[in-house]
């Protein structure tokens, strides 16, 4: 009789009960397709330009966002007490027509940028530098092994070719002058390189990785002929070198001046946060966080990756992450409007600098605005406009009991007809690829929602008409049915303690 008259209270709720709902449910009501699909068109339209970091196109849509929490009535969360946290960045501008790398030896010559040789990557020391050359040669499969001496502060050439990927990390770690990439790279690919034209590099100096990163040039084999020839090594040596030992062979008497003119500016690239304050006394001092990124890659002036098809040369990004970034402004809406508090705080923050390196996310993590052991979890949310209309990726669900917590709200709002699934696309690493990864390396919670990678990904046509705002809106009700559970619950947020071992580092 007890078990069936507790089916019957879980079926037909009080009416006590039922009349708590109804503030939650007027918030879940607000989120809409039609608001999800104008905020959309707003986010990624062409005048937005792709949202680079760092833009005035970018400053602007972090002062939309910040816009909206202030109409929602959120407090600010950024610094100084404005909707904003700003982290500093360096933007790099080259001049190709003033740059050279110049030929001491046997036979002088100089290489001029943007003609025989490319700058594709990386950040050059200011002014002239000058170091002596060798030659990488073998495969790192092969075994052998690279010592610093002959590596580091040099001018370092290396085949380009299927082995690639796993030698250039071992060059890179020994901190040469410069990388020298050398292939036969015909007219059709050679017209199609970066570093013909004037562009621009940006850097992080919060990044770990930022300052390590030297300059990294292209030459064709039959520029390079002469030079290796003059040090005693011969282009086809590297192929027929292929699969022996990895080795550091130096071009003898071959010394080179790398001299790349450019300026370095000064900028900075936005983070846009709003805190809706809890109702519990005790509870509100703790935090539960939505996330998402409101940049992209731009346009190809931008340097991070944008391609041109056609007449089109904006990469307008309405999935990734136009998507996520609506998605937590309309989650911030439907906190504001249910008129009816959760117990802990919420924060609600779309961050910049993702589709560089997670920099805004990061810069966050180490100087947060609300203290970051008090953030129970992080909902991050990147790519869910797209693909199947009845699922949604969980990352890292297996990690914590948010992914169990999130499987019983999702039974309870079947009406939403989302179903949460895991990886379904364990080879593409995700669950390193967005913000709140950095939120987890911290030992934050985390459930990070997409629906997946597609063909427009990081294109062009990567555009809102192709957004699927019906099933965006769902699955942002059932996102916030689940920040509603997970900031009443009495217990926060547990890791599985294997998970957090692996993640995070020591005990938990």
């Amino acid at each position: 009789m007890r078990y069936r008259l507790a089916l019957l209270l879980a079926v037909l709720p009080a009416p006590v009960a039922a009349q708590r709902l109804v503030p939650a449910a007027r918030g879940a009501a607000s989120i809409t397709a039609a608001d999800v699909q104008r905020r959309i068109g707003i986010i990624a339209d062409d005048s937005m330009l792709g949202r680079a970091t760092p833009s005035p196109q970018l400053d602007a849509v972090a002062a939309y966002v910040a816009g909206e929490f202030q109409r929602f009535g959120l407090k600010p969360g950024g610094d100084s007490g404005t909707y904003f946290q700003h982290y500093p960045l360096e933007v790099w501008r080259l001049d190709p027509e003033s740059s050279t790398v110049r030929i001491s030896g046997h036979t002088p010559g100089v290489w001029r940028s943007g003609q025989e040789v490319l700058l594709v990557e990386g950040q050059p020391p200011p002014g002239a530098v000058t170091g002596t050359a060798v030659v990488i040669t073998g495969s790192a499969d092969a075994g052998g092994a690279l010592d610093s001496a002959t590596v580091t502060g040099k001018v370092v050439f290396l085949g380009y070719g299927p082995g690639l990927n796993a030698i250039a990390p071992k060059v890179l770690a020994l901190r040469p002058l410069a990388l020298m990439l050398v292939a036969a790279f015909p007219d059709t690919i050679w017209a199609k390189l970066p570093g013909h034209a004037a562009s621009m590099s940006v850097r992080n100096p919060n990044s770990e990785n930022g300052p390590a990163v030297p300059a990294v040039f292209v030459v064709r084999t039959a520029t390079a002929a002469a030079l290796f020839a003059q040090g005693g090594v011969s282009p086809d040596s590297l192929r027929a070198w292929g699969d022996r030992p990895l080795a550091a062979r130096p071009l003898t008497d071959v010394t080179l001046q790398v001299d790349v003119r450019g300026r370095v500016q000064h900028a900075s690239a936005p983070n846009a946060i709003g805190i809706l304050e809890g109702s519990d006394p005790a509870l509100k001092k703790e935090y539960v966080l939505f996330s998402a990124h409101m940049d992209h890659i731009g346009t190809p002036s931008a340097g991070e990756g944008c391609t041109a098809r056609g007449a089109d040369s904006i990469c307008n990004g309405a999935d990734d992450d136009g998507s996520g970034t609506v998605a937590v402004i309309e989650l911030a809406r439907a906190f504001t409007s249910a008129r009816e508090r959760p117990k802990r705080s919420l924060v609600f923050m779309t961050v910049s600098g993702e589709e560089r390196g997670l920099w805004g996310s990061a810069y966050f993590a180490d100087h947060p605005t609300v203290p970051l052991v008090d953030v129970i979890a992080d909902l991050n949310i990147d790519m869910v406009g797209r693909n199947s209309k009845d699922t949604v990726a969980v990352i890292g669900r297996e990690h914590s009991n948010l992914g169990a917590t999130l499987d019983s709200v999702a039974a309870v709002h079947r009406e939403f007809n989302i179903k949460p699934v895991g990886d379904l696309w364990p080879q593409e690493g995700l669950f390193f690829r967005s913000d709140h990864y950095n939120f987890a390396k911290k030992g934050v919670p985390i459930l990070f929602f997409t629906t997946g990678l597609h063909p427009d990904y990081h294109q062009v046509s990567d555009s809102p008409e192709k957004i699927d705002a019906e099933k965006e809106a769902r699955f942002a009700r059932l996102v916030f049915y689940l920040g509603l559970t997970v900031a009443n619950t009495s217990q926060r947020p547990r890791w599985k303690p294997e998970s957090y071992k692996q993640i995070v580092g020591g005990g938990n």
